[in-house]
């Protein structure tokens, strides 16, 4: 029987895991924390009972994801819910930009906008399926369905200040600036629209959902899928080397490029070891978790009923604090990002005592002290909402990369969103996931496609390890 070894129990490791246990591999996954999940962990921060995530949180590409889906992660316990509203933007007089699952009822809300709206994300939204199925794979490929990404790749190509001329109102320019901010850049360069849109298809077809429980029933069903299919799972395994490791037929790494040129070391081709060591790492984010009574008193009145809300004003308040960001200055105001995941899932809450998950979008390994300033934004558009803190859990960007190394200077989405990572992570190649050392492969967020609980990075670099296997 062949053997492989899975270093890192974030989406993507386990994702791998799963997919070579049940082509029959003997798999072992280690895990240096004494959690599995990477970012798809939960737990109880504040108080007894009240369960925060403390990264990924809302997942409309995991549930459109076509490898999890292919593993019928229901049956160990993964359920994922909807809000009654996907993403409301609020601006400061009172009205917001607002996301619905359904397309129409977005379309209606943006009134004036809701035929642009409908006109540049409607037919994606319509062949979802094939177009992930192609987006979720390198770039360097024949897709399957040349046309749908063909169309995909034209919005996306372009930067994301210039797909906002599709707008004309300023509660939809403001809505699509806050999907586009995900991608953590400038905004006004080539490629930025890539992120926005495909979380903006990915929610009309599937929902920002949230997983029941909290984003680490994510993990915990994949880790029953490994275990039911011979793999295991050990915590509190640190890999410093390869050389800590016991002889494999394959060895997956989900960790940072970095990360994993210092695991490999000699081993690794020197052209590779460049490669990894220039892989660039972008803006980090600045996480606080509160516990708050009533729920928060937003302005706006369907920001009340959203699953995710943007924080950031304008369009071009956003595009301004973002090119602050990206070069390395603090806004005074930055972009927040605020899920109340509690309202699809009530099993997180404490009775009136609700979970609060917010990060702002702040400079690369930023030192200061964000608690405050996210405070204040969040006030800035429901006043009052200080008096409802019952308490707060801070992790900064140092916190962060401690708390997943792979988080390198609190980036938590792989690495920067330059046109040539976008297109090439982490370097130019027709395998990207391949280390050049016979059975070896990067599996991380900083492989194709990049960020998010969908699991695709691992599961295709199981898949070319597979292929290379039976070769």
């Amino acid at each position: 029987m062949s053997s492989a070894i899975v270093v890192g129990s974030g989406p993507n490791g386990l994702a791998a895991a799963a997919r070579l246990a049940r082509a029959g591999l003997d798999v072992t996954v280690l895990e240096a924390s004494d959690t599995i999940g990477g970012g798809t962990r939960s737990s109880e921060m504040i108080v007894p009972g009240l369960v925060h995530d403390h990264c990924s949180a809302v997942h409309p590409l995991a549930a459109g994801s076509p490898f999890l889906a292919g593993l019928n992660l229901e049956s160990d316990g993964l359920t994922w819910l909807q809000p009654r509203v996907d993403c409301a933007h609020p601006l400061d007089d009172g009205s917001a930009g607002v996301i619905y699952r359904s397309i129409e009822l977005t379309a209606e809300g943006l009134e004036s906008d809701g035929r642009r709206w409908r006109r540049v994300f409607e037919p994606m939204t319509l062949r979802f399926d094939a177009l992930f199925a192609d987006a979720s794979q390198p770039i360097l490929r024949v897709p399957r369905h040349p046309v749908t990404l063909a169309r995909f790749g034209a919005g996306a190509m372009l930067p994301a200040t210039t797909l906002a001329r599709a707008w004309r109102t300023k509660e939809a320019k403001a809505l699509w600036a806050g999907v586009a901010a995900h991608a953590m850049s400038r905004l006004d360069r080539p490629m930025t629209s890539a992120v926005g849109l495909m979380m903006i298809v990915a929610g009309h077809a599937k929902g920002w959902v949230v997983a029941e429980g909290g984003s680490g029933a994510i993990a915990t069903a994949l880790a029953a899928d490994i275990e039911r299919h011979g793999g295991r799972i050990e915590t509190g395994v640190r890999v410093n080397s390869v050389d800590d490791l016991p002889p494999s037929d394959v060895l997956m790494l989900d960790v940072s490029p970095s990360i994993a040129a210092d695991i490999l070391g000699d081993r690794l081709p020197d052209r590779l070891a460049r490669s990894y060591r220039r892989f660039r790492h972008g803006p980090g984010a600045f996480k606080v978790d509160f516990a708050i009574e009533d729920g928060v008193p937003w302005t706006a009145p369907t920001a009340r009923q959203a699953g995710t809300v943007h924080l950031g004003g304008s369009l071009e308040e956003v595009v301004a604090n973002e090119e602050a960001v990206h070069r390395g200055a603090m806004p005074e105001r930055p972009f927040v990002l605020v899920g109340q995941q509690y309202l699809a899932d009530p099993t997180r809450s404490v009775g009136n005592i609700h979970p609060l998950w917010t990060y702002a979008h702040v400079p690369h390994a930023y030192t200061g002290d964000a608690t405050e300033t996210i405070t204040a934004q969040i006030e800035r558009f429901a006043p009052g909402f200080r008096e409802r803190i019952i308490g707060t859990a801070v992790r900064s960007t140092t916190e962060m990369s401690t708390y997943n190394p792979n988080y390198v200077g609190g980036d938590i989405i792989g690495g920067a969103s330059t046109l040539t990572q976008l297109l090439f992570r982490p370097r130019f190649a027709i395998d990207p996931y391949f280390t050049g050392i016979p059975g070896t492969y990067l599996c991380s967020a900083s492989t194709p496609p990049g960020a998010g609980a969908h699991g695709m990075c691992g599961a295709n670099a199981a898949a070319r390890a597979l292929a290379r296997l039976s070769a």
